[in-house]
């Protein structure tokens, strides 16, 4: 048995003042010792993720940031790092101390609001000092909770764990599918999983996995094979599957393998319709009609794996691009959450399928891009672009192949 993925888990940050317990309510919260807690202020210096489980509410992720009223060259690093913060969670805690709250508070809740992220004001230490009508009868006439607690004590952290429940997006453990929508009950969907130097040893990449687990959620049956026995896998089935699933890499042998008339499409497309805004990013796709020689294009990754060999990234895709492009092309890479602040220089972003974020996270970068006025697309739509097959690759998503006609009018 394994963890829930990070990228499933609801991710709730908690935010404020140095010094006012932010850490201290996570470890009540959590009933663990999870951040370090020190009268000195400025002790969390990175944010300090926990998962765990939250019923009913399910898997969550909290993320205890840095106070980000910090001073200093230093402290700039961590209000930096903490905003970055703010681009992946779905729900913000701000926490203050009772008789303290101020303008600087009100930014932090105005911040949240303006991204649409539900928030929850948490007035601790109420030990010292509870909090006035006067600081919460304005959160209340505009509709934002608040709780009273005392970290120390224990005091009103249920009430926490109870606001935070209620205030969960209702469509966050919605009936969003990363598969089995286009697999009909008791129909079957063959994977094609590739074993090359980038698999994990004894284990498949996450997308393989949560394709699996979502198969047999919607009762449907999953025949997993490697590009090489494809095509007799095939033959031994009595009638063709409802849809085909690859890894982009392996794209042109199995386009060949695969009958035209059945459905087929990889698991980094599927992870962009199901982590961000699939049309959106086949109509960034498009841009790559618009690069010339010399344009910039960033290729982004969510996780910080070690490339080997003819890495996807860094070879194969540039290599793929390059080619169709007919131009040299200049590639930067980033890794992790080394996203740019400054997209101007790119004439394209290249995103992977985000398997270990979350889809606020993606969401907030497609934003970024589309405000910059920067094309974003993803792995699996790049490859598919590049070698021909886009449309192809596109059959069970209509409405993204709608995208490309009006784009193309």
């Amino acid at each position: 048995m394994q963890p829930t993925p990070r990228s499933l888990r609801l991710h709730i940050g908690i935010f404020g003042r140095r010094n006012v317990g932010k850490s201290s309510l996570l470890n009540a919260i959590t009933r663990q010792r999870v951040s370090i807690v020190s009268e000195s202020a400025g002790t969390t210096t990175d944010p300090v993720e926990k998962p765990m489980e939250m019923l009913p509410l399910g898997p969550v992720q909290f993320v205890d940031t840095a106070g980000i009223d910090d001073e200093g060259a230093l402290g700039r690093l961590r209000i930096e790092r903490t905003k970055a913060v703010l681009d992946r969670i779905d729900m913000g805690v701000v926490v203050a101390e009772g008789g303290a709250w101020g303008g600087f508070e009100e930014a932090l809740v105005s911040e949240l609001e303006t991204r649409r992220v539900p928030v929850l004001v948490v007035f601790n230490k109420s030990d010292l000092r509870p909090p006035g009508e006067a600081e919460r009868s304005p959160l209340d006439r505009v509709h934002i909770p608040s709780v009273v607690v005392s970290a120390l004590t224990g005091d009103g952290v249920d009430g926490v764990r109870e606001a935070l429940l209620a205030l969960a997006p209702a469509d966050f453990f919605d009936s969003r599918r990363l598969v089995s929508d286009l697999v009909p009950p008791g129909e079957v969907a063959v994977l094609v999983v590739p074993i090359d130097k980038e698999a994990p040893k004894g284990r498949l990449i996450l997308p393989q996995v949560m394709s699996i687990r979502d198969l047999l959620d919607g009762e449907s049956m999953a025949m997993v094979v490697q590009e090489r026995e494809l095509r007799r896998a095939l033959e031994r089935l009595s009638k063709p599957p409802a849809l085909v699933v690859t890894d982009s890499q392996a794209f042109l042998k199995v386009a060949a393998d695969v009958p035209a008339e059945v459905p087929m499409t990889s698991f980094s497309i599927l992870m962009a319709r199901f982590q961000g805004d699939l049309t959106e990013q086949v109509r960034g796709t498009l841009g790559i009609e618009r690069l010339r020689g010399g344009d910039r294009v960033l290729v982004a990754e969510a996780c910080t794996h070690h490339p080997v060999g003819e890495d996807i990234g860094r070879v194969k895709i540039p290599r793929w691009l390059t080619q169709y492009v007919g131009a040299k092309l200049e590639f930067s890479h980033v890794q992790g959450r080394d996203f740019p602040a400054d997209l101007s220089p790119f004439r394209l972003v290249i995103h992977c399928g985000n398997c270990v974020g979350n889809r606020r996270e993606m969401m907030s970068r497609i934003h970024r891009c589309r405000a910059s006025g920067v094309p974003i697309t993803n792995y699996g739509l790049t490859i598919a672009y590049s070698l021909g097959i886009f449309e192809r690759a596109l059959r069970p998503f209509p409405a993204a192949l709608e995208a490309i006609d009006v784009e193309q009018v």
